[in-house]
């Protein structure tokens, strides 16, 4: 509670019946926090707060500037290493940034832990053709770029980089250690379930036809043309390829409503043997509203494989300023 209040400031006690401070895209109705249950194979859930900051006056470049207030601050108090977000910021740094953001971050709250810090940088700031070269040159300076040239020639579709294959986030992990990540996150528009198991191909150990299958069981639809799927590429010191996956499917494009959406969620964490009544006291927790009376409260659903940490993801919005109508999301 306390971060988040620090994080917010002074824009966390303006009432909601007020229109949002700046239409943050972390969730649809630009509520700028997000949260997540993380169901993990060896440990308990975690909890995770996709999170932008706000300027005094809210603004892309000044957004980002909060964030890195933000995390300068916590960084004393729980030790974290910001070298790695020091040795790649000036490459994301413009006086007019292109997208919705600059800089993201995100807490994550695991039993019995300090919490954890993440950081995502948009690709697309100076432009989406710039962002290939950019991702580039942040990774060579990171000494990670032949793997990320491995995961261009298998994930892309030919001709589609920068078009309907985009570099959505570049993401940090704060710390240091074998198992501080960069994560890469490309986003498949109007893509099928088998142009995202070859892209996931490329990571040893991960089976492209579980991917299909969770994206087809998830979506259940043949193409999807409304919201992007998105896959996401683990790189981490000395590694010649990524060395973890995850899936994204965006499943408020694909429901009539957040019953529906339920009931989708709960077989794939069941098949994943996972309790699914910790979902059920999530939601409970979020909302008090029907879940057939709006669509967009369950928002992602994630199938995360390879190390550190495989598992799901399931991604609930606030809907602090709005609850959308059923089917209204879907584009």
């Amino acid at each position: 509670m306390e971060l988040l209040s620090e994080l917010l400031g002074a824009h966390g006690s303006r009432p909601l019946d007020a229109p949002p401070a700046w239409p943050s895209d972390v969730a649809d109705d630009h509520t700028p926090i997000e949260f997540s249950i993380a169901y993990n194979d060896s440990e308990p859930p975690a909890l995770r707060i996709l999170a932008e900051a706000f300027g005094t006056t809210p603004g892309v470049r000044a957004n980002a500037l909060a964030t890195y207030d933000f995390l300068h601050a916590q960084a004393e108090r729980y030790g974290l290493s910001t070298r790695r977000l020091e040795a790649v910021r000036d490459l994301f740094a413009t006086e007019s940034p292109q997208g919705d953001f600059v800089l993201w971050l995100s807490l994550v709250f695991r039993n019995g832990h300090p919490p954890e810090f993440k950081v995502y940088f948009n690709p697309e700031v100076h432009g989406a053709d710039h962002s290939p070269e950019l991702v580039a040159r942040a990774l060579d300076r990171l000494g990670l770029g032949s793997a990320y040239q491995m995961m261009l020639s298998q994930a892309i579709r030919e001709g589609e980089l920068g078009r309907k294959d985009r570099l959505t986030f570049f993401a940090l992990d704060l710390q240091d250690g074998p198992q501080a990540r960069v994560k890469l996150y490309l986003s498949h528009h109007d893509a099928q379930a088998g142009d995202v198991a070859r892209a996931a191909s490329v990571v040893d150990g991960v089976d492209p036809a579980q991917v299909a299958e969770f994206c087809e069981l998830a979506g259940r639809t043949e193409r999807f043309a409304g919201r992007p799927l998105v896959g996401s590429y683990t790189i981490t010191q000395g590694a010649e390829r990524p060395n973890g996956y995850s899936i994204y499917v965006p499943i408020r494009s694909y429901v009539a409503d957040d019953q529906e959406a339920r009931e989708r969620v709960l077989p794939l964490l069941e098949r994943y043997r996972f309790d699914p009544a910790m979902l059920d006291k999530a939601i409970a927790a979020v909302t008090s509203r029907s879940l057939d009376s709006g669509v967009g409260l369950i928002a992602h659903v994630s199938l995360r494989l390879g190390p550190p940490r495989p598992g799901m993801t399931v991604y609930l919005s606030s809907e602090a300023y709005q609850v959308f109508e059923g089917a209204s999301l879907v584009r």
